[in-house]
């Protein structure tokens, strides 16, 4: 006989490694929430990472967790799920466990059951952090021999010296395939000129240049670099009409609502001809083991959180400098 299911939920803090700078502010640390259930023998794990960004607040998520947790006993699934809670951090920890226990239950890898072919060790891009353009220099130049770089941009004033941030970060490494994340922060007054600089810098993807409510011009202007949405979309109902401004999308699981939603919204991108980015929040291991399985036959993967931590969950995610291997069973899935 089975015992019921039952739903817990908890706060947890991750040292960052030196901090972590975007265009809206510093991070020491990673405070995630991880939802746990129990079903007699069997436990599933899912972590998210709210995002102030979306009015989340990690009491807040957890919180919110709590509340489905009579349904989980009840005997909610993942598609109910997506018509209990609504898209954002709490619902994907929930969905991301349920997944993991499905998996364990069955004795089958998440994969398999969620119809995919055996997962392949990915490259994962590496993210610089925003500084001032010698100190991306330096940054670029120690992580130069990583083949795809992340260069988080959006300085004060709209991205005034983002130009040079840019130039830099090529002279620091030359060689190194470039995605810029502008995170909202550039004035529309130097859109086209910084699309030119990342252009001219052999930039492959520009992600979210502008705020996400203020994105039209990107409609009337010539995209030399791929242009990625991030902030302007989150699940299947924000693809609506998005490939008029943008060429790709940030597929992230915390804004998505778990995985159940991401492998779906890969497949709507796909149709609507958008390209994929599968991104991640800084978290540890446990928060990118789902987004593995959404990240295979992206055009760009996006999965480098455990490396910015001062330490990471044990047992986590297998890299080899950028390769990112597939979980095994005791971390997820």
């Amino acid at each position: 006989m089975t015992d019921t299911p039952h739903l817990t939920a908890g706060i947890e803090s991750w040292p960052i490694a030196g901090g972590f700078t975007i265009a809206r502010g510093t991070k020491t640390e990673a405070r995630v929430v991880v939802a746990e259930i129990r079903d007699g023998d069997h436990v599933g794990r899912g972590e998210c990472v709210p995002y102030a960004r979306y009015g989340e607040t990690v009491e807040g998520v957890r919180d919110a967790i709590l509340t489905v947790a009579d349904r989980i006993t009840a005997g909610l699934d993942r598609d109910s799920l997506r018509e209990a809670m609504p898209a954002g951090a709490a619902r994907n920890a929930v969905d991301c466990a349920l997944w993991d226990l499905a998996a364990k239950q069955a004795g089958q890898p998440a994969a398999t059951l969620a119809g995919l072919a055996t997962l392949s060790p990915l490259t994962t891009a590496y993210t610089l952090s925003l500084g001032d353009p010698d100190a991306m220099f330096e940054a670029a130049r120690a992580a130069a021999a990583r083949p795809l770089l992340k260069v988080k941009l959006g300085g004060p004033n709209g991205g005034e010296d983002d130009a040079e941030r840019i130039e830099a970060v090529r002279r620091g490494a030359p060689e190194a395939r470039l995605i810029l994340d502008a995170n909202e922060g550039w004035a529309p007054v130097r859109l086209e000129a910084l699309i030119a600089a990342s252009a001219a810098n052999g930039a492959e993807l520009i992600e979210q240049p502008l705020p996400a409510d203020q994105d039209e011009p990107l409609a009337d202007i010539d995209r030399l670099v791929t242009i990625c949405a991030d902030e302007s979309v989150h699940d299947r109902a924000s693809l609506t009409g998005l490939s008029a401004r943008y060429d790709a999308i940030n597929i992230k699981l915390d804004k998505t609502g778990g995985l159940t939603e991401a492998l779906a919204m890969a497949e709507a991108a796909r149709t609507e001809g958008l390209k994929i980015m599968v991104g991640c929040m800084v978290g540890t291991s446990l928060a990118m083991a789902p987004a593995v399985l959404v990240a295979q036959g992206a055009e760009w993967v996006d999965l480098d959180g455990p490396l910015l931590l001062d330490r990471d969950r044990a047992p986590g995610l297998r890299y080899d400098g950028s390769m990112l291997y597939p979980p095994e069973p005791a971390l997820w899935g």
